[in-house]
């Protein structure tokens, strides 16, 4: 009796969703004083700043005109601020602001303290595989990024 070979986007299809809804929970598990593509903004912000408004739509794979709505918003909430582009005077660029960097770490803290209570209710083992799992993903990001 021949198995049946495993079917090649099976995994990469469980991968997909499982990934999918883990992002969903831990958005919805930060809160709603953010939204998603703000959050993404301002961390991008953070990790990557001072930045144009143009190279955040770069870096977040918007349109300019999306980018100017989301920074106006995080402008107005006194998450990031505003100052004259050093290289060009006509140009601004954005920074977090103290209240946007404490915000960022407030949102990640609850994210990541929900993830830390999930990883105490599972077996040892299922917590050294998802080790495992973190460490590859990992290293396809790294690597698509190379």
């Amino acid at each position: 009796m021949q198995t049946k070979a495993p079917d090649a986007l099976e995994l990469p299809a469980r991968l997909r969703l499982a990934i999918a809804r883990m992002a969903r929970r831990l958005r919805q598990e930060a809160g709603d004083e953010l939204s998603p593509s703000s959050m993404a903004a301002l961390a991008t912000i953070e990790h990557r700043g001072p930045l144009t408004p143009s190279e955040l739509a770069e870096y977040e794979g918007i349109k300019r005109p999306t980018a100017t709505r989301v920074l106006q918003r995080l402008l107005e909430a006194g998450l990031i601020e505003r100052t004259a582009d050093p290289s060009d005077g006509r140009s601004a660029v954005v920074s977090v602001t103290r209240d946007g960097a404490a915000l960022l770490k407030k949102l990640r803290s609850r994210k990541t303290a929900y993830l830390a209570q999930r990883l105490r209710e599972l077996p040892d083992d299922d917590v050294k595989a998802l080790e495992r799992a973190a460490a590859v993903l990992e290293r396809l990001l790294d690597d698509e990024r190379r």
